[in-house]
C-alpha cells in the first residue's frame, strides 16, 4: 500500500498552514510552523509571485494533505464527486469526510488523521460490529463505529477520548461505551477546514 513516508511537518510548512498531522505536537512550541513558518528548502524564505494556477494547485495539495490522500486516489475522489448530484466541491469534501480514518479522528478516538489511519490498519476499529482495516472505507448513515473490546484499554485511545474536543453535528459519540454513529452525511457547514474547494474544481476543469 503506497503512503507518504517523509517528514509530515514539511507538508505544513509547504502549505503555509497547520494541517494538524502530528496530534498534540501541533499545539505545542515544538510545532515546525511555530519555529519556521516558511516553506522548506533553500529558497523557502524567498518571495515568489503566485499565479492563478499556483493558487489552485496549492489549494488542492492542502486538501489532499489534510486527509492524507495520494495523488491518484485524490483524482478518483474528484471523478466520483463529478458523477454525484449537487455541487462538485461539496461532494468532494463529503467523500473525504466519510473516510473511516477521518471519522475515527472526528470522533476523537485518535489525535490526528495519521494516528487514526494507524488504528484502522491495525484492526482496532469495528464498523457495525465487524473489523474494518481499510482507512478509505466510506461510512454511510446509520453505521456504528466502535473500538474492539481488547483495544479499549489502550492508553492512547483513553487519553484521546478524555481530551476530546467538539464532535461534528453529523456524528454522535458515547464516550462511556466508545461508540459513534453516523447521523447524517456531512454538509459543507459541518466541515471546518479552511479550504476553497471551488479552486480545486477550477484546477481540474482546465
Amino acid at each position: 500500500m503506497a503512503r507518504y513516508t517523509k517528514s509530515t511537518c514539511k507538508l505544513c510548512r509547504r502549505e503555509g498552514i497547520k494541517l494538524f498531522l502530528k496530534g498534540d505536537k501541533c499545539y505545542s512550541d515544538k510545532c515546525a510552523m511555530s519555529r519556521r513558518a516558511y516553506a522548506p528548502g533553500q529558497h523557502g524564505q524567498s518571495r515568489k509571485k503566485i499565479t492563478n494556477y499556483g493558487t489552485q494547485l496549492r489549494e488542492k495539495q492542502k486538501l489532499r494533505r489534510y486527509y492524507g490522500v495520494l495523488e491518484r486516489q485524490f483524482e478518483r475522489y474528484f471523478e466520483e464527486a463529478e458523477r454525484m448530484r449537487g455541487i462538485t466541491g461539496d461532494n468532494l469534501l463529503q467523500l473525504l469526510e466519510r473516510r473511516l480514518d477521518n471519522v475515527v479522528y472526528r470522533l476523537s478516538i485518535a489525535a490526528s488523521r495519521p494516528q487514526a489511519r494507524q488504528l484502522v490498519r491495525h484492526g482496532h476499529i469495528l464498523v457495525n460490529g465487524k473489523k474494518v482495516d481499510i482507512p478509505s472505507f466510506l461510512v454511510k448513515v446509520g453505521d456504528v463505529i466502535t473500538v474492539k473490546d481488547e483495544s479499549k484499554s489502550l492508553e492512547v485511545i483513553k487519553n484521546n477520548i478524555e481530551t476530546s474536543t467538539n464532535i461534528p453535528d453529523w456524528l454522535d459519540f458515547n464516550r462511556d461505551t466508545i461508540e459513534g454513529k453516523i447521523l447524517s452525511l456531512p454538509a459543507r457547514e459541518h466541515i471546518d477546514l479552511p479550504v476553497e474547494e471551488h479552486l480545486i474544481v477550477e484546477l481540474y476543469s482546465r
